[in-house]
């Protein structure tokens, strides 16, 4: 449902960066990121997180990580290196990271937990992880009737599919558990609806064949969102992402002897 050969997969991933990506910053900045850092973009996207990184660590190195990188520029800066790679059998060197950074990847793989425990081992010691998911609030609990019936069949499928949408919530436990220290969270609302700021119509729009096939939802469905989104008193908060970060502890990132 979220494969790069889906249409309109790039709309939605620019969707994520225009809803999220000031959120992400935001936490990145208050790391204090030097410019010799060696970071690590895991499942990379479109890249606006890898091309900002890039510009924050000129002297160092961004490694930007996906299982296809079609919407990755490769010559976007000269510290940017895009490697094409599945994750789950990739095995980065020990100790190569200043920082590593996902957002909306580990919820959809099979053995979350142990490729959160795998990212650590990458990070140098001092170095950063931070992990950004989503938290999908019960469908039931929206006041728009048609939203629930679509948030129900949206992560209904996601569930059939191996994803698991609440998994976030265990984030600065297993972070910890994993002996990195620092660990804190933070929490950003994601919007349906508020017309301008709504950023579940490409979502929506790119499940909608494999929602309307499974019996899920129908054509009239679709038209009434739609309409609903015309609404300027049409808003709603689906989910939360919550990101969650720890460092390994030792020295800082580049410290001099």
């Amino acid at each position: 449902m979220l494969s790069n050969d889906a249409d309109r997969e790039r709309d939605r991933l620019d969707s994520i960066q225009r809803s999220v990506d000031a959120f992400t910053t935001t936490i990145l900045d208050g790391l204090s990121l030097e410019a010799s850092w060696n970071c690590l973009e895991l499942g990379a996207g479109a890249g606006s997180i890898a091309y900002w990184l890039a510009d924050r660590c000129p002297n160092g190195r961004v490694v930007a990580a996906d299982l296809d990188t079609r919407h990755l520029d490769t010559h976007r800066a000269a510290n940017l290196e895009v490697q094409e790679a599945d994750i789950t059998s990739e095995d980065f060197a020990p100790g190569s990271f200043d920082l590593i950074h996902a957002r909306y990847l580990f919820c959809h793989l099979a053995e979350r937990d142990e490729m959160i425990a795998r990212a650590t081992r990458w990070l140098s010691p001092g170095g950063w992880l931070i992990v950004e998911e989503p938290y999908h609030l019960p469908a039931d609990t929206s006041p728009f009737p048609l939203v629930r019936r679509i948030l129900d069949a949206y992560q209904r499928t996601y569930r059939e599919h191996g994803a698991d949408m609440t998994w976030a919530r265990g984030l600065p436990s297993l972070l910890a558990r994993n002996a990195l220290t620092e660990v804190a969270f933070a929490a950003n609302p994601g919007c349906m609806g508020g017309l301008d700021k709504d950023r579940w119509l490409p979502l929506i729009t790119q499940a909608a064949p494999t929602l309307l096939a499974d019996g899920l939802l129908t054509e009239a469905d679709l038209a009434e969102f739609a309409t609903l989104l015309k609404d300027p008193a049409f808003i709603d908060i689906p989910q939360v992402t919550l990101s969650a970060w720890g460092r390994r502890a030792g020295e800082t990132p580049n410290a001099p002897a």
